[in-house]
């Protein structure tokens, strides 16, 4: 488990092309105590269909969403000097190469899970895989795990996740965690689409998600905040805080006097006349 980052601070399109931008959401990131962050990698002209570009030209409106390509060495950069991992989403297949030398792990996307020729490309290079599954059955899912488990063992993990922004609490079906992990045996995490932080323990706390990622901006200005399903640094903080806080209550499968309370055994009540403090106590007095 160690070669996959637990918590993901996705960027998705809320950088603005600004690269200063980028550095605050690397630092940010850092800071609230995220393993990795990731980016996107696309070209709309790659993305869409010729079709669709003619039909609905509104979606060349995403160009200004596209991460340049000579920003990566500047990230690459920073995240090193922030001790932060680097993902990165590839759209096209020539983006899995241009990525090669600079990401951690690669992400391929929930819409592109059919597209099996990217999960091969993705699974055959040396850097660990996430998948994330939104949209899609267990048959679809099964495909793509047998495509990249071709290639991948350990270093392979699936995502849960309902891809709707945001997506509904009832809507989440978390119970789909343990069932991916007991289908595929591979690591299995959480993709949040719902900005709340019950969702977010109760995938911690109840299904044992080992993947937590969740889309990030940083002052409720960039492109994707308004959709609803963006957290923002001091929610996120707040939520990795909780999750790792928890952990300290867990003990270990035995019960015991706690520390703290062995001053007080002496004061229960006595099993011969149920008065306290046990008699051994009231004859020393």
């Amino acid at each position: 488990m160690s070669k996959f980052p637990k918590y993901i601070a996705e960027v998705s399109s809320n950088h603005d092309q600004d690269l200063d931008r980028i550095i605050e959401f690397i630092d940010t990131s850092a800071r609230i105590g995220c393993d990795a962050v990731k980016f996107q990698l696309f070209q709309v002209e790659k993305l869409f269909s010729a079709d669709t570009i003619k039909n609905m030209p509104s979606v060349m409106d995403r160009k200004k969403w596209e991460l340049p390509l000579e920003f990566l060495p500047e990230i690459k950069k920073r995240c090193v000097e922030k001790k932060i991992q680097l993902g990165c989403t590839p759209f096209y297949l020539e983006a899995v190469d241009e990525l090669a030398e600079f990401v951690d792990f690669y992400k391929v996307a929930s819409y592109e899970l059919l597209w099996l020729d990217l999960i091969k490309k993705c699974a055959q290079m040396p850097h660990p895989l996430i998948v994330s599954t939104g949209m899609a059955n267990m048959d679809e899912i099964r495909n793509a795990y047998d495509t990249a488990a071709k290639y991948k063992k350990d270093d392979l993990a699936f995502l849960h996740c309902e891809s709707s922004y945001p997506v509904k609490i009832e809507e989440t079906n978390l119970a789909a965690i343990k069932y991916l992990k007991d289908q595929l045996g591979c690591h299995v995490g959480w993709s949040d689409h719902s900005r709340d932080l019950a969702v977010i323990l109760r995938a911690a706390l109840k299904w044992d998600a080992e993947i937590f990622e969740f889309h990030l901006d940083l002052d409720a200005e960039g492109a994707e905040y308004s959709s609803g399903h963006c957290w923002l640094p001091d929610e996120l903080e707040n939520a990795i805080s909780l999750i790792e806080r928890s952990k300290s209550a867990d003990g270990i499968h035995d019960k015991f006097p706690g520390k703290s309370e062995s001053s007080d055994r002496n004061w229960r009540a006595d099993p011969s006349d149920g008065l306290r403090p046990l008699k051994l106590i009231r004859e020393m007095d």
